[in-house]
This record gives structure tokens, sequence and C-alpha cells, in this order.
């Protein structure tokens, strides 16, 4: 007497997961994270979640939308500020939350280049472009300052990171900050008295400070500087 044959299942996975927007960007800031954003590409994460690259057209248009999606799963990191709970803090809570921003590209220089020539529209990011605004209401902004300075604001963040993720990524770029060093501080004083007074201040303070420092400076001149008046027959958009 035979034995009964016992059946095998020809799945030798489990069902895959069905494709999803957030799936599929929860997908590229894994890869981006582990391997680089130029790891990012529609094929390496048509692998990542088995499907083919036309699939996930459907969620995500093109890898400029992408990268946007991705800047905007990042910043679910940032604080939660409630503009109408600071006070007198609004200036110190508008530094520490733009400071936070550009710190997070920071981490990301790849895509901090990437998000310069991009226009982020995802819920996270609007709702910062919000709280910016609101900060500055409360620290008595004028409207029309705010709304062209917030640009200001975050595009100085962007290129921060973007020009210090250049800086580590250049083979070369410790031994030029080191000749740009020695330049200044060979230079003869009778020939740049400028410098020589300047000298000792040129590279002090952290990091950190300087970001901050920056960043107090662009609000001040927001604050206290006016729109140019519209041209005679056109209109501010």
């Amino acid at each position: 007497m035979s034995s009964r044959r016992v059946p095998v299942s020809r799945r030798d996975r489990p069902a895959k997961p069905p494709l999803s927007r957030a799936g599929a960007v929860a997908a590229a800031l894994r890869i981006m994270q582990e391997e680089g954003l130029e790891r990012v590409t529609m094929r390496r994460l048509a692998a990542e979640l088995d499907t083919g690259p036309a699939s996930l057209y459907v969620y995500v248009h093109n890898m400029a939308e992408l990268h946007g999606a991705i800047l905007d799963e990042l910043l679910t990191a940032l604080p939660v500020v409630d503009p109408a709970d600071v006070g007198e803090r609004w200036r110190g809570e508008l530094v520490g939350l733009l400071t936070g921003y550009t710190q997070l590209l920071l981490g990301q220089p790849s895509l901090a280049r990437s998000v310069l020539a991009l226009r982020p529209s995802g819920a996270n990011y609007v709702r910062l472009v919000d709280t910016l605004l609101g900060l500055m209401h409360v620290g008595g902004v004028p409207v029309a300052q705010a709304a062209w300075g917030v640009d200001l604001l975050l595009q100085h963040g962007t290129a921060t990171a973007a020009e210090h993720g250049v800086r580590d990524e250049a083979v070369d770029a410790q031994a030029e900050q080191d000749a740009f060093v020695e330049a200044l501080n060979d230079a003869a004083d009778g020939d740049c008295p400028n410098i020589a007074r300047a000298r000792n201040e040129l590279f002090s303070g952290t990091g950190a400070q300087r970001l901050a420092w920056m960043f107090d400076v662009l609000i001040t001149g927001i604050s206290t500087v006016a729109l140019p008046a519209p041209a005679a027959g056109s209109e501010r958009s």
C-alpha cells in the first residue's frame, strides 16, 4: 500500500503586504538611513517592496515627490510647538525649531541638497511653516514680512545643511579648511588690517552657537526691515 502524498504549498513566503504610499515612503526612508539617498531609486525601492517599479508610480509620481515625502516623514521628529503657549519665549522657540530642522538635515546632507531644489508640500512641512509664521506673529512681526521671511529662514537652514554635507564628503575638505585658516592667520597686519582686528574671532564659537546666532540675526532683520513698495501698477502675489 503506497503512502499518501502530503500536499506541499507552492507559496514559499508569506503573502505580500498591500502596497501603499506610507509603506513606500517608510521603505525609502529605511534605505536612505542604511545605504544613503543615492541608493533610493524606484528600482531599488520596488525590490525592497517585492513589486515592479511601475507599480510605485501609483503612489509617488517621481523621485522629487519621494524625496519630499521622506523629508515630511523625518519632520515628525521635530518638537510640537503651539505658538499660543510661548508668550515672550517666541524668539527662543523659533530659533530652537529652526535649529532642530537644520540639525535634522545635517544628518542627511544628500536629502538637504535635494530639498534645496524642491517645493515640499507634505502635511508636516506645511505644519512647520504654519508654526514658524505663528511664532513670528506672537513676536509682533508684521504679517507680510513674516510671510517673506519664512522662506528665507527655511532656505538658510536647508542650505547650511547641504553646504556642511558637501564639505564633509569632500576628500580634501579638511586640508582646504586648514589652508584657509592658515592664510587668514598669516595675513600681514599692514596689508589686511580688518582681518587683523577680527583674527581672534573669525573662527570662535561652536557650530551650534553660530547656527543659533545666524537665525537670530535673520529673525531680527525680518522683524525690522519693511518690504519694498510694490511697483506702480503691480500687486504683491
